[in-house]
């Protein structure tokens, strides 16, 4: 079978699966609601960040595309549908290549539109305080935070396909970038710039410091998602469905 057909059988579940596409509304609708909120928040502070106020609402945004990708892999182990779908789709890879294009995608474009929207949300909100941000700052900061939306996403899903569970996925990932991330940030000093969140949120600050800069912080996080894509389907390949 070619990709194109799979492609549309992928993109046809996502769309009948009203819980994934809420989980996209639910995306945009916190991470504008929180940047708003933010934008309104004392700029006293002197390590304030006008960009990553702007965009802190990605916070608890970026759990959404997490339980997205997660969702999107998890629903195939649901009564044994992976079963149904490798019988029709026998190229194991082709499948996961298809099923990973309507997870980063949707995410991608939602996660553009979503940074947009809490920039302008927020910077309504700052007034004068951020009209230091350049407009490459900015457009840094809606771009880098697409694309690390649609990395966590793609992070969700090889974890997914690695543990066959989405609860494993979201009781694993969840917890870690809301605790254990910032217990280690605290403790371990420049190391915890390498984990995969920390990594890619560089790129949503103005200024930065440590060793990885914006774009080579995304890059740290592509890599964690490769290493979960990987394993994810060489679990896919040895493993009966």
């Amino acid at each position: 079978m070619n990709l194109a057909p799979v492609l549309r059988a992928e993109a046809l579940k996502v769309l009948t699966l009203r819980s994934l596409c809420g989980t996209l509304l639910a995306l945009f609708t916190a991470t504008t609601a929180f940047s708003a909120l933010a934008g309104v928040s004392d700029t006293s502070d002197p390590d304030f960040d006008p960009l990553f106020m702007a965009l802190s609402g990605i916070m608890p945004g970026q759990i959404a595309a997490i339980a997205f990708g997660a969702v999107v892999v998890s629903s195939e182990y649901q009564g044994n549908g992976i079963r149904l779908t490798l019988a029709a789709v026998p190229q194991r890879g082709r499948w996961f290549a298809a099923k990973l294009a309507v997870v980063a995608v949707p995410v991608l474009g939602v996660g553009l539109l979503t940074a947009s929207a809490a920039l302008l949300a927020a910077r309504a909100g700052l007034g004068a305080a951020a009209d230091g941000l350049t407009a490459g700052e900015q457009v840094r900061g809606v771009v880098g935070c697409g694309i690390y939306l649609m990395l966590m996403a793609l992070f969700a899903a090889g974890l997914t396909t690695l543990f066959r569970s989405g609860v494993a996925t979201l009781s694993t990932l969840i917890p870690f970038i809301l605790i254990v991330s910032f217990v280690i940030g605290d403790a371990a000093g420049t190391v915890a710039d390498f984990l995969p969140d920390k990594a890619g949120q560089i790129v949503l600050y103005q200024t930065h410091e440590g060793t990885l800069g914006p774009w080579t912080g995304l890059a740290v996080t592509a890599v964690w998602t490769a290493v979960a894509l990987l394993a994810g389907f060489w679990r896919l390949r040895r493993r009966d469905a």
